[in-house]
C-alpha cells in the first residue's frame, strides 16, 4: 500500500477532493499543537523578543516552559512561519517574526476564536450534559 495516498472515506474531508496525503496534516499538526496558534497571533502584530513571547503566553494561557517555547519556535521556524533573527548581543538579544506565510494563517485563527467565542456556551452546555450521562 502506497503510505502516501490514502483513499478517505465517502463523506470525510479529503474526499470532496478525491485523496488525502500525509502533505496535508502538515499546516494542521502544527495549528492543532497547544502552543504554535498563540505565537501566531501574538507575532501578527509585529516582531517580538522571546521573552516578550514567554511573558505573553505566562500571561494569557498560564506559562510554558523554556524548553516547549524553543521547539515550538524552532518548529515554526522550520515550516517557514516565522524568522529568528539574532544580534549577538550581550545580553542575548533574539527576535521572532512572522513570514507572509505566518502572516497568511491570522485570519483563519481570528476566524476560530470568533468561532469559539460565540460557542462558548454551547459547548460548556454539551460538556455538562455529556459529564451527567451515565
Amino acid at each position: 500500500m502506497d503510505d502516501a495516498r490514502i483513499r478517505p472515506r465517502p463523506g470525510s474531508p479529503g474526499a470532496a477532493r478525491g485523496h488525502a496525503t500525509r502533505d496535508d496534516r502538515v499546516g494542521m499538526d502544527r495549528l492543532a499543537d497547544q502552543w504554535s496558534g498563540l505565537v501566531i497571533l501574538l507575532l501578527a502584530d509585529g516582531t517580538r523578543r522571546y521573552a516578550e513571547l514567554r511573558s505573553a503566553l505566562r500571561e494569557f494561557a498560564g506559562g510554558i516552559s523554556e524548553k516547549m517555547l524553543t521547539q515550538t519556535l524552532r518548529g515554526m521556524e522550520r515550516d517557514g512561519l516565522l524568522t529568528r533573527r539574532d544580534h549577538q548581543t550581550y545580553p542575548r538579544r533574539v527576535e521572532y517574526t512572522l513570514t507572509p506565510l505566518g502572516l497568511s494563517l491570522r485570519e483563519p485563527l481570528l476566524t476560530v476564536c470568533d468561532w469559539s467565542a460565540r460557542h462558548r456556551e454551547d459547548i460548556r452546555r454539551a460538556r455538562a450534559r455529556y459529564d451527567a450521562s451515565p
